[in-house]
Formats: C-alpha cells, structure tokens, sequence
C-alpha cells in the first residue's frame, strides 16, 4: 500500500499504517500517534459525573484528522 499524502505529492512511500479518522494509508513522516483519552460517564439521578479512565487509546491519524480532532 501506498501512502496517501507522498501519492498526491507524486512520490511512492510504502504506507505502515491507516488513519482512524478518514482511512487513508500513512507513512510514518505523515502519521501522528497519540492517546486519546477514554472516560466514562456514570448517571447519578439528575447529573452525569464523568471518569477518566486509566488506559488511554493510541490513536494513529494523519495531519487533517489530527486538526480536525483537535479544534479549540
């Protein structure tokens, strides 16, 4: 497989991963992997209390997904 980012660039780079968010196929100069946090929510009545738990998910995304992801 070829990565998506080095393809539309004209260059051939084997992929090693996919994006989570979109699909694409990844070289390792355009994926980002991180944790993503996992929480979880616990209904008490009238409020919802929120838990992080302790083992994050790793995440491989490229660059667009990782912005998009990640808007303040």
């Amino acid at each position: 497989m070829v990565c998506y980012v080095c393809h539309t660039d004209g260059r051939r780079t084997e992929a090693v991963a996919v994006c989570m968010g979109c699909g694409v196929a990844l070289c390792p100069d355009h994926l980002i992997r991180e944790n993503m946090a996992i929480w979880k929510d616990k209904h008490t009545g009238m409020a919802t209390v929120r838990t992080k738990l302790p083992n994050p998910l790793p995440r491989t995304v490229c660059t667009e997904c990782h912005r998009a992801l990640n808007q303040t």
